[in-house]
């Protein structure tokens, strides 16, 4: 009978170890449950970030989709703290076993199953837990469903550990694991927590992190749930015990850091906070850029598409994702295929160029308050009626998310006036913080249009490196880029353009003429006699190089007089402004044309890199997660005057800050760099600008209303010279300030020795195109 019995048992033993060989290998060919490809094992479908990163190392932001700002980190850029830690809880000899733990599966089987204790511990290995999160898209919800769960973990496991080495699996499991408060992965984790590198992590720090690996919603420190920070707290002291237990920590250690409190950095994974907001959005914008559709453009667009043909074709950034491909044939994806963007800004610079944009419009922000204060017609110039008001109120409320939501929804036109008619609580933007009022939608617009909103940037000359991009003042409230997406009146800041026609046709800055008010007619036989803002040596003999240092507008249409509108609308065409709309009148040379900062900036590149034109450089090469190269990027370059002709230009626009409107860069702030620069203001001070350029550095500042009505109503604080120069000049005093940067105001421009700016003699075997010879590389401008 007991034969009989032991026989049964070992029948029965045996048919249980067959049916689980059945099953694992049933598992493993994907005949039961979800079993991946081989394929898919060696390279698991991780989704990355991008990483934008600034030309000092530092990272500037990441591209994400919604639920992914995962970002790769290596094993080497792993602190062992945090390896240490997650060994020590989560397998503890993980360095034995091949993808599952026999022992503390047997543990947890006769505890757990047999005994039926809690506390028994857990089973899985940490293989086996990234084959969970890798493969298992459904996590069990019961008892019954884990017990049929278990079996794929353990053959995933073991073939994992197959095709990784520990160090990759421990990395995988790191960058995979969710941690929260859209940290995914360690990197970002360790940033969001503690604004840390993952390489810098203390071992406490580590220990919450890995902490929260277990259940990061129970034990999620920044929670406003006491109980959950208590968790938290008692977690990470869970994990500190398991280091000691293991020998990473002495007890001493493990006592003091016990004592610690939880202490966190925390940063929030916004793409609206951080720097270089506004450049990271342009640039997110020119990297996913499709193939220009003419048919989606609408008619007032057709500048757009204009300006979109030309850079799919010739810049090889724009739309980089829609024109390269991986080895599977599809496109890149900037969200998910974790690429290493390396931009040309200085994170340092990027940085006193905010703080300079900041610091100046709060100040002017203050005066232009007190100018509208108790105006009815606030923001809006006095010279606006009423109804031209409401006209533009009421197109401004059509271009809101609001009113496209409501008319969406059918609401009637008297009920969405209701809407906006009727005060709500909200919180709005001020330079002393985020303020909660009440306002009714539509004096929150008309509260908006009153902040004074401002362009920036700043490149090197030679190399075409973006160092600085500010598109507005604050991109939480202002997103609008006024650095390389909007245009406005460029004013007197484009009459070195008109004078560098000038020298190209023979003229110097010695050049002669008398001082009074000019009168042409143009194509149509009208006359034009622009006025002068300054009433400075009227009817003396007055040289160009005073007249540009004074921005006299009458030198301005004396020279226009002699030269022709077609041939400068082609020059500035070639200074890299690309807006058609631009039109060759006889007072093209006062500045009606609307430029971009950006445009404006490399333009001026040419006065300091004798007659050559550098276009701006985002980026300098692009890198997939592993490291490969995927692209390099270049300088492009064109000359657009002669060398001869760029010396002369930096003789008079040196005489701009010498002795001229720019005079308060030397005056008020003490810069004392050799320099040339341009200041400009438009009609009723809608637009002030300056442009300022240093051997090394040339920089733009436009600062203006939401719209051209919005101003100033004198000149005291609408000139370019009080509106936008100051940025310039806190900006570039910060910069020199900064030695680690390399700018001292020591250095000076590379100028022929002997230059005599009044002679006819040609630097370099260079010629000037003059009245009586018009040949040369450039003369299809001059015919």
């Amino acid at each position: 009978m007991i034969r009989k019995i032991v026989k049964v048992l070992w029948v029965i033993l045996a048919a249980i170890v067959l049916l689980c060989v059945i099953i694992f290998i049933s598992i493993s060919k994907g005949w039961i449950g979800y079993m991946p490809p081989i394929e898919e094992l060696e390279n698991p479908n991780y989704k990355f970030a991008a990483e934008v990163m600034s030309d000092d190392g530092k990272v500037l932001g990441t591209f994400s989709s919604e639920k992914n700002n995962r970002v790769y980190s290596s094993y080497g850029d792993l602190s062992p703290h945090i390896i240490n830690a997650l060994i020590a809880t989560e397998d503890v000899r993980f360095a034995e076993h091949s993808g599952i733990d026999a022992k503390a599966l047997t543990r947890a089987i006769v505890k757990r199953g047999l005994l039926f204790q809690k506390s028994a511990g857990g089973g899985s290995t940490l293989s086996q837990q990234l084959a969970k999160q890798l493969f298992t898209e459904n996590v069990a919800s019961n008892t019954m469903q884990r017990l049929l769960q278990k079996p794929i973990e353990w053959v995933i496991a073991v073939k994992l550990e197959r095709y990784y080495t520990k160090e990759e699996i421990l990395t995988m499991y790191l960058n995979k694991f969710d941690f929260l408060n859209n940290a995914v992965g360690i990197k970002t984790a360790a940033h969001t927590y503690f604004g840390r590198e993952p390489k810098d992590l203390k071992i406490e720090e580590a220990a919450m992190l890995v902490g929260m690996c277990q259940n990061p919603s129970r034990y999620n420190p920044v929670s406003r749930n006491a109980k959950i920070k208590e968790n938290a707290l008692n977690r990470r002291n869970v994990v500190l015990g398991q280091l000691e237990k293991a020998g990473f920590i002495s007890q001493t250690e493990e006592d003091s850091l016990k004592a610690l409190p939880i202490k966190l950095n925390y940063h929030k994974v916004d793409h609206k906070e951080g720097l270089a907001t506004y450049f990271r959005e342009y640039l997110r914008g020119v990297l996913t850029a499709s193939k220009p559709d003419k048919s989606k453009y609408r008619g007032w667009q057709m500048q757009k598409f204009y300006e979109d043909s030309i850079d799919w074709e010739t810049n090889p950034l724009y739309g980089w994702c829609k024109k390269n491909y991986k080895k599977d044939g599809s496109n890149y994806n900037l969200y998910t295929d974790g690429l290493k963007i390396y931009t040309t800004i200085d994170s340092r610079m990027q940085q006193y160029a905010e703080e300079a944009v900041v610091e100046h419009l709060k100040d002017i922000q203050s005066l232009f308050f007190k100018e509208k204060k108790g105006r009815t017609k606030a923001p809006y110039s006095k010279n606006l009626s009423t109804e031209e008001i409401e006209t533009i109120l009421q197109r401004s409320m059509r271009q809101t998310d609001r009113y496209r939501s409501m008319k969406a929804s059918g609401a009637s036109d008297e009920e969405i006036k209701k809407a906006f008619d009727t005060p709500e609580e909200m919180t709005v933007f001020s330079w002393e913080g985020m303020k909660d009022t009440i306002l009714t939608p539509m004096d929150s617009l008309k509260y908006y249009k009153h902040y004074l909103r401002a362009g920036f940037m700043s490149m090197d000359p030679l190399t075409g490196y973006v160092k600085a991009y500010v598109g507005g003042p604050n991109y939480n409230n202002f997103q609008y880029d006024m650095a390389m997406v909007g245009r406005r009146q460029v004013g007197s800041t484009i009459k070195p353009f008109l004078y560098a026609l000038a020298m190209e046709n023979g003229f110097s800055p010695c050049d002669e003429m008398r001082h009074v008010e000019q009168t042409h007619l143009d194509e149509n036989g009208i006359p034009w006699t622009p006025k002068n803002a300054s009433q400075k040596h009227v009817g003396d003999m007055v040289t160009l190089k005073w007249g540009l240092a004074n921005s006299s507008n009458w030198v301005s249409a004396y020279l226009m007089s002699k030269l022709n509108p077609y041939a400068l609308l082609r020059l500035i065409h070639s200074f890299g402004v690309r807006n058609q709309a631009i039109m060759p009148t006889v007072s093209l040379c006062l500045g009606p044309g609307e430029i971009s900062v950006g445009e404006m900036v490399s333009a001026y590149t040419a006065f300091a890199n004798k007659g050559i034109r550098v276009a701006p450089l985002f980026v300098t090469r692009i890198e997939d997660n592993e490291g490969n190269v995927l692209a390099n990027f270049s300088p492009q370059v064109e000359e657009v005057i002669s060398a001869t002709s760029a010396y002369k230009m930096l003789v008079m626009l040196r005489a701009v800050i010498n002795e001229g409107t720019g005079g308060r860069v030397r005056a008020r702030y003490g810069i004392t760099a050799d320099m040339g620069g341009k200041t400009g203001t438009t009609n009723s001070n809608s637009d002030g600008w300056f442009m300022g350029f240093t051997p090394s550095l040339v920089s733009g500042v436009w600062v203006g209303g939401e719209e051209r009505d919005i101003h100033f109503d004198t000149m005291t604080y609408g000139q370019g010279a009080s509106l936008a120069l100051p940025i310039w000049a806190k900006y570039m005093n910060k910069v020199y300030k900064d030695t680690s940067l390399g700018y001292g105001q020591d250095e000076t421009f590379d100028m022929p020795p002997g230059f005599n700016p009044c002679s006819d003699e040609v630097i370099e075997n260079e010629y000037i195109i003059d009245d009586n010879n018009n040949s040369g590389g450039l003369d299809d401008l001059f015919n």
